[in-house]
């Protein structure tokens, strides 16, 4: 049986602080389909970014069932999980996470030396979607000769990079003013209304507006899932 794109089943996340059991995530069921853009939304520990962590395979959940694209992901190994990444998942952070010494082009075309891609093509994707994000004419540009708002189309051109099944932004606006992060937030709109699937992780109303649903967690569980008009 074909499953979601993103199906979450039950899924728990407990940690150990000392005699202490905490659980962030207490039985999680959650389905998202290819091209859906959903938001994640939830007040400070609701378990938001432990989610965000498991959809992102940068954790494994404590129990429960999460398959990806028909991938059993929740039983994985590191070593596999971080194939599954590099492959399924475009990451969009809060802080960029650009590496300074490289140009536009280097940086975008980083994921792709994992994927044993050769340089040249490596270049000519990057170079093929930066035009895409608009910075056709600073991709030699390093991070710190650009604004924020074009670090931050730099880092969902990265994102972008793999043709990854999920384009994952996590406070993708957190660090720029109003008018960068209502362009920026128009790019999602563009690249969600190209066919690609968002999962967006903010704590603003009017950046969850964007979505078509917006996914609202408390206390480690999905309080309620609405779709936006």
């Amino acid at each position: 049986m074909t499953k979601s794109l993103i199906d979450i089943s039950n899924v728990t996340k407990r940690y150990q602080l000392g005699e202490q059991v905490v659980f962030a995530l207490n039985g999680i069921n959650l389905k998202i389909e290819k091209g859906e853009y959903a938001a994640l939304m939830g007040p400070s520990g609701s378990g938001k970014s432990t989610l965000m962590n498991i959809i992102g395979c940068l954790d494994t959940p404590t129990s429960g069932d999460y398959w990806l694209n028909n991938k059993e992901v929740s039983k994985m190994s590191d070593s596999a999980l971080s194939e599954v990444r590099n492959a399924e998942i475009g990451f969009v952070f809060q802080t960029f996470n650009l590496l300074n010494r490289m140009n536009a082009i280097d940086n975008v075309a980083l994921p792709l030396v994992y994927s044993g891609i050769p340089k040249k093509l490596r270049e000519e994707r990057a170079k093929e979607v930066l035009s895409k994000v608009g910075l056709g004419d600073r991709m030699n540009h390093k991070p710190n000769e650009l604004s924020g708002g074009q670090r931050q189309r730099v880092a969902v051109a990265r994102a972008l990079v793999n043709n990854p099944s999920i384009l994952l932004a996590d406070e993708p606006t957190g660090n720029l003013d109003t008018k960068t992060s209502y362009e920026i937030m128009a790019l999602f709109d563009e690249i969600h209304n190209a066919g690609n699937t968002i999962v967006l992780v903010t704590h603003e109303e009017d950046i969850a507006q964007h979505a078509k649903r917006i996914i609202r967690l408390r206390d480690g569980v999905v309080e309620k899932s609405e779709l936006n008009a």
